[in-house]
């Protein structure tokens, strides 16, 4: 390529250049590059001036909610181990965030969720550096890329505050942010690659690359992964809610006989699905297509009902569509965002397509289709108690549209309504290492989880009684009705007989005129509640991020501040201590 202005280099010259450049290392050829742009300015450099001493070593570190950021983290790792750059790889929860002051090189990867809000794992180092409780932090290179979904309105907005929130305190960005959607391997290679080259010129030391635990891949997993799931089969589909319940709850049981997969309480299953026939028969017949059109995928039939996301609407589908159709009505809509937010928020492609009817292509339906995603579902068992099985409780999504139709979520229909059992499912297991039991088995434990977050609670008390556990446990739950909604009340009961479980705190808010929830639980037993902290207790929630998960933890910061005879300020500084040392745990979705 020539530059305007410069004359080209020969075939001869280039050759030339090629041998010499050939030997060097990356921080050799970062040397040259400044060298050669130096010369360029008009400036002498004598041919044997050494290259400025770099120095350093890069540290990355992920704060991830599903397990996307911790694989992008680990594909960095590998990157830059390739590239002969010293590094380590840390998940935030693992992290002291005052370390961050003899950092040098760091590259940040973190999702957001919910309403802009970081990952539990980030949490506390988001919060330290946004109230600047970590100081200047001048000398530190950095970039961030962040992970999310544009069909919020928030979008990474994690990742936007972390670039603020270094540059403020004083660090260098090396490159721009990367932004990045749901369909982000590709984007998030290509800007490891820039950000690692960028950083390789001030970084020295050992070619050698070291990774944190969290992340190092352990002797002896399964070979069975996101990338490539398990065929498992399904062996238990039982609702579990009464017949009057305004709830569809399932208790599910899969086999992982001869798969080699483990897993610990607090984790998750990752759920591969197939999306409803019913349903991408009327998506074709919507966009007047046949199914038998050739895709990359197989037939578009076959793509759409394994690769392709129907029930997941996000706002590229709506303005991609406005742009194709050329309806009016819906290029209105589709240049109005709050509309597009409303929309997104209760529709699925179906619903959108119907209501603006186009004759589509099929590439032009992929195009505006995003990949289809697994879905995770907190586990329900321990692995001492049930060996090759695995259970979920699965809440089964169903909504009423305004023409009477009734759409279902894809993951949860498909485990209830399409498999039978003895059918095959794809699963993987994806860790979570920020809601564990304690190390201690006497440590007592309060568990707070109302509809299906009661999921891993059920494990941890299969694992406590499995390990003989001395220490003290406390379930809060809550549903609608107790006659209808009290999930595994058999067990329970069982455990409150056996003495295992101490207490149980129930919070069923339809049975009485005023409605109870788990957080009034709460705060009528403040006081034990303290106690129980102060005597060293770890406090888990499971269950909706959007509103119970805020609810319990303002509650919980009122019975602290009550009881401890705190403030606001001290109240939050406590609960802050509980997190940091892994004592206030939360699994939320």
């Amino acid at each position: 390529m020539s530059l305007k202005g410069i004359s080209p280099l020969s075939d001869e010259q280039q050759q030339q250049l090629s041998q010499v450049l050939s030997g060097l290392n990356v921080q050799q050829l970062a040397w040259v590059s400044g060298y050669l742009y130096g010369l360029s300015q008009g400036g002498v450099a004598p041919a044997a001036a050494a290259p400025a001493a770099a120095s350093g070593s890069l540290t990355i570190l992920y704060g991830s909610q599903t397990g996307n950021a911790k694989g992008v983290a680990e594909s960095l790792r590998k990157l830059a181990a390739d590239k002969g750059i010293s590094v380590s790889v840390t998940a935030m929860s693992d992290y002291k965030p005052k370390q961050l002051k003899k950092e040098s090189h760091l590259l940040v990867v973190v999702s957001t969720y919910g309403e802009g809000e970081p990952p539990e794992s980030a949490v506390d180092l988001h919060e330290q550096l946004k109230k600047g409780k970590l100081g200047k932090l001048d000398g530190l290179k950095f970039a961030v890329l962040g992970l999310g979904d544009s069909s919020y309105e928030f979008f990474c907005q994690t990742a936007k505050d972390f670039d603020t929130f270094l540059a403020k305190a004083g660090g260098e960005r090396v490159v721009e942010s990367a932004l990045l959607d749901v369909d982000y391997q590709a984007a998030a290679a290509s800007w490891g690659e820039q950000a690692l080259t960028s950083l390789a010129a001030t970084l020295g030391g050992a070619a050698t690359a070291c990774v944190a635990g969290s992340v190092a891949q352990a002797v002896g997993h399964s070979q069975f992964g996101k990338e490539n799931p398990f065929p498992a089969r399904l062996s238990v589909n039982q609702k579990i809610t009464g017949r009057d319940s305004t709830k569809d709850i399932r208790h599910i049981e899969i086999s992982l006989e001869a798969s080699g997969l483990h897993y610990q309480p607090g984790d998750a299953l990752g759920v591969w699905f197939d999306n409803d026939t019913a349903l991408v028969d009327e998506v074709l017949a919507l966009a007047a297509l046949s199914g038998d059109e050739a895709t990359a995928h197989g037939t578009l039939r076959a793509a759409l009902t394994r690769h392709f996301e129907l029930t997941r609407l996000h706002g590229g589908f709506i303005t991609g569509l406005a742009d194709i159709s050329g309806n009016a009505a819906l290029q209105d809509l589709a240049g109005d965002k709050a509309q597009i937010n409303a929309l997104v928020a209760s529709a699925q492609v179906v619903d959108v397509l119907k209501r603006f009817p186009t004759a589509l292509t099929a590439e032009q339906l992929i195009g505006l289709l995003r990949p289809l995603t697994p879905r995770l579902y907190s586990i329900a068992s321990a692995q001492s108690e049930v060996e090759d099985e695995v259970h979920l409780t699965v809440g089964v999504v169903r909504y009423p549209q305004q023409d009477g139709t009734l759409r279902s979520g894809a993951a949860s229909s498909y485990l209830a309504d399409r498999l039978e059992e003895g059918a095959e499912v794809r699963v993987f297991v994806e860790h979570n290492d920020n809601f564990r039991l304690p190390a201690n088995p006497d440590t007592p434990i309060i568990m707070v989880g109302p509809g299906t977050g009661i999921a891993p609670f059920r494990a941890f008390m299969q694992e406590r009684e499995a390990q003989g556990a001395q220490g003290k446990n406390w379930l809060f739950f809550g549903n609608p009705h107790f006659t209808q909604d009290f999930l595994y009340q058999v067990e329970w009961q069982r455990y409150v007989k056996s003495g295992l479980l101490s207490q149980i705190s129930l919070a069923f808010s339809r049975d009485q005129a005023e409605k109870i929830y788990v957080q009034d639980r709460l705060r009528e037993a403040g006081q034990e509640i303290y106690q129980w902290l102060e005597a060293g207790a770890h406090f888990y929630v499971c269950g909706d991020a959007n509103k119970m998960a805020k609810d319990v933890q303002e509650a919980l910061l009122e019975v602290i501040a009550k009881h401890g005879h705190k403030s606001r300020e001290e109240a939050e500084e406590y609960l802050s201590e509980l997190r940091r040392a892994k004592r206030y745990q939360r699994d939320v979705y």
